[in-house]
Order: structure tokens, then C-alpha cells, then sequence
């Protein structure tokens, strides 16, 4: 079974940028639909973007235009380029496999252990 680590999370201002990065083990990576959520503190999980096995892609509309999921099955990694950073975005980010493609967190069934992103004003 696949495993999940996330990494790059980090403090960053408002307006900046991070990328994050979720290295899987196991040889059926490129098979999984992938996908990243995020918790902030005292929220609910929700969806950010996902990216199918076949590179499709989909977002949650309040990071539209500044997030960009990207997969690269060589490396058995799925990142998550987040730009223009604003402090509603702060949370503990996921990213998760599953096999059926799309945005409810029931779908993914193995989650990493999550990465901090703070976001100063």
C-alpha cells in the first residue's frame, strides 16, 4: 500500500509563496488519484485541489489561479505550488490518495501525516 509524506510547509507573508511536496512509496503511485486538503484550527478538513491519474485537474474555487497541483509519477511525487498566499490559506495541509477522482475526502482512502502552513499579515 501506498504511503504518504508531506513536506515544505513552512511561515511565509501574505503574497508569498510555497510549494509543497507529497513523496509517496510503493510502486502504484501513478495509478492513484491524488489529492490535497487542508485544517485550520478549530475547522473542518476541507478540499483544496486534486489531480486525476490521468493528469485532470480541480480546484476549490478560493485558490483558483494561485495553486497549481502537478503530479511527476518518476518520482512518485504530486506537489502543491501555492502563490499569492493570503492568512485565511494558514492550516495543516494534506495530501491524500484514493481511487475515485474528485473533491469529497471520503474518496481518498491513505493520508499523509500533513505539513504547517502559516501565513503572516
Amino acid at each position: 500500500q501506498v504511503q504518504l509524506v508531506e513536506s515544505g510547509g513552512g511561515l511565509v507573508q501574505a503574497g508569498g509563496s510555497l510549494r509543497l511536496s507529497c513523496a509517496a512509496s510503493g510502486s502504484t503511485f501513478s495509478s492513484y488519484h491524488m489529492g490535497w486538503f487542508r485544517q485550520a484550527p478549530e475547522k473542518e478538513r476541507e478540499f483544496v485541489a486534486a489531480i486525476s491519474s490521468s493528469d485532470v485537474t480541480y480546484y476549490e474555487d478560493s485558490v483558483k489561479g494561485r495553486f497549481t497541483i502537478s503530479r511527476d509519477n518518476a518520482k512518485n511525487t504530486v506537489y502543491l505550488q501555492m502563490n499569492s498566499l493570503k492568512p485565511d490559506d494558514a492550516a495543516v495541509y494534506y495530501c491524500a490518495a484514493g481511487d475515485i477522482f474528485g473533491r469529497q475526502a471520503g474518496f481518498y482512502a491513505i493520508w499523509g501525516q500533513g505539513t504547517q502552513v502559516t501565513v503572516s499579515s
